[in-house]
């Protein structure tokens, strides 16, 4: 049984309160999922992201729907906030979010995600291919956070 982390910097040369609010608003979520995900929100926009807030969504992995949600576990605005899956398609789902700021006045942005594979240890077999497709998630939500928010 075995939890895997995943771990991605970004720096963007706007300030901390401007890039945390991009993050508050959950309708942005899909704009930084790739296409192919076909990221649907389920849960009635606008809301409040806050402690207890649960998110409820689809996605397609592989041409397959998943119904995935999430919960708010931790909100500490503008530097952190924890989002957690309660129900999905990972054993386990923590996704750290955390901000800061440098000294050019610049905003890094930290992920940690720790996640644990379903089917244990049989669904470990299969982690390189998990691996592979959080790398081009996450990658992919770089670019797109650094071109939307203009860095």
């Amino acid at each position: 049984m075995a939890e895997f982390t995943l771990n991605r910097k970004l720096t963007l040369k706007k300030p901390l309160t401007e890039v945390f609010e991009f993050f508050a608003k959950a309708e942005n979520l899909q704009k930084i999922c790739p296409p192919e995900l076909d990221f649907t929100m389920l849960t009635p926009l606008p809301f409040e992201m806050r402690k207890g807030t649960l998110i409820d969504y689809n996605i397609r992995l592989y041409g397959f729907p998943l119904r995935w949600r999430t919960l708010i576990s931790e909100w500490n605005p503008p530097h952190s906030f924890i989002d957690e899956s309660v129900k999905g398609p990972y054993k386990q789902w923590i996704h750290r979010h955390t901000f800061t700021e440098n000294e050019k006045g610049e905003t890094n942005i930290e992920d940690h995600v720790r996640y644990r594979l379903p089917f244990e240890p049989l669904g470990d077999i299969g982690h390189w291919l998990v691996r592979r497709e959080l790398k081009y998630i996450f990658d992919y939500r770089q670019r797109i956070v650094a071109q939307l928010l203009g860095s």
